[in-house]
């Protein structure tokens, strides 16, 4: 005898979400505090430094602004998969998915050319507490849009098979995955500015 947990497909009537994107969020608000720290951490350290460098001087803005093109590209795109769904089209769901993930690996492709040019010149996160807030902190977005790959990745593949017997169950799960992509986007739109353009 299987025991069906409730509020899947349905909202929850006191909450008006369902489990999953009720755990999603609750997910996202311990991702807030994380990246909080973080932003906080670099607003100290440049409020309490005379001669803390601009992001434009050293790092590569246009690259940076690729990037950020192309997260609020992907932004639209996981959306755009999310109403496929909604409006019953499968393989319309799979092709923007697919431009989703491709997003990804172009925003990874693009960051890791970056890191490979301070590399080369000797520039590490030892070379100053601009580079190492920099560093730790551009690298855990990067680590969240490899999550957001795996996730999408697998929702795309053999996840898709419950489109066939729980259709409302899926996109529901393809919501929640948006949900986190935007927050992935969403930090970006945040460090942009405050490391590259200040």
């Amino acid at each position: 005898m299987s025991v069906q947990i409730p509020y899947i497909d349905e909202p929850h009537p006191v909450t008006g979400v369902t489990n999953a994107k009720l755990g999603v969020w609750l997910f996202l608000a311990s991702e807030v505090m994380l990246f909080g720290a973080l932003f906080s951490a670099l607003i100290t350290l440049r409020l309490g430094v005379n001669d803390w460098p601009h992001g434009y001087d050293i790092l590569n803005v246009p690259l940076a602004t690729l990037n950020t093109v192309v997260l609020i590209f992907s932004s639209v795109t996981v959306v755009m998969a999310w109403a496929s769904l909604k409006m019953q089209n499968l393989s319309r769901f799979r092709t923007y998915m697919v431009l989703t993930i491709l997003c990804s690996f172009i925003f990874l492709a693009v960051k890791a050319v970056e890191y490979g040019h301070k590399f080369e010149h000797g520039i590490s996160p030892a070379t100053s507490n601009f580079y190492a807030i920099y560093f730790v902190i551009t690298g855990l977005h990067g680590l969240h849009i490899i999550g957001g790959i795996i996730v999408n990745a697998y929702l795309l593949g053999p996840g898709s098979r419950m489109w066939k017997t729980q259709p409302e169950r899926f996109t529901g799960r393809i919501e929640c995955a948006g949900l986190y992509w935007h927050f992935v986007d969403l930090v970006w739109i945040f460090l942009f500015p405050i490391l590259y353009l200040l």
